[in-house]
């Protein structure tokens, strides 16, 4: 078994348990219908990413117990949606207008990066210092922040955000950091950290007598 195996399920099951919150709390107003969208579709197009172009992180072997552990773990972010649905709590349309933009925004980075990501690799192998990782080493960790901050903000509940805080910093930072030990071995990579950011892109770069232009990395 891959462990991408136990995240594939989490994503496919999320519409039907959304969906099932809803009708079990007979909630159908605007909150939980918007984040049913969001969510259960962002789900589906995690399955399309994983089908045209997988992350090979999630493609090693793991064992029973371990998938058990990983989809425990990512089902921690079906909490969200039940906080929203039982509480009864209605977004305001500010809000709701927020959400839907930081997830649009969100899946934009996300996808559009991990496919960069991916085709780059598949025909040249190396660093990739361009497009979407031009200023931004880890863009799709960006877009994948920025999708379940919008879920947190439509329960406007503080427990979904501890544990996407949770998840930023015992997951995606070890990440991103173990990411950059494995670039340092490119003679280009100095540069390139010099001109990018570890998760928001740096827009203002220190000038510098060399200009020399480098290549990207993943």
């Amino acid at each position: 078994m891959k462990a991408k195996h136990a995240i594939n399920l989490h994503k496919a099951l999320t519409f039907g348990v959304i969906l099932g919150l809803m009708i079990l709390y007979h909630n159908f107003t605007i909150g939980p219908w918007v984040y049913l969208a969001l969510h259960g579709t962002y789900g589906y197009l995690w399955l399309l990413k994983d089908r045209f172009y997988p992350d090979k992180q999630w493609e090693q072997e793991t064992s029973i117990p371990q998938a058990a552990f990983i989809f425990g773990l990512v089902s921690l972010y079906w909490i969200a949606p039940f906080i929203l649905i039982s509480s009864g709590s209605i977004p305001p349309l500010p809000l709701v207008a927020i959400a839907i933009s930081l997830n649009i925004l969100g899946v934009f980075l996300h996808f559009v990066s991990d496919a960069q990501k991916y085709y780059t690799l598949k025909y040249h192998q190396g660093l990739i210092a361009e497009g979407l990782f031009e200023r931004c080493r880890n863009t799709n960790y960006l877009g994948e922040i920025l999708i379940y901050t919008s879920f947190a903000l439509l329960t406007q509940h503080w427990l979904p955000f501890l544990i996407l805080g949770g998840f930023i910093s015992m997951v995606f930072i070890p990440n991103m950091l173990k990411k950059d030990k494995s670039l340092s071995r490119y003679p280009e990579f100095a540069e390139y950290k010099r001109h990018s950011g570890l998760l928001f892109p740096l827009l203002f770069v220190p000038k510098t007598t060399n200009t020399q232009q480098t290549t990207a990395s993943v």
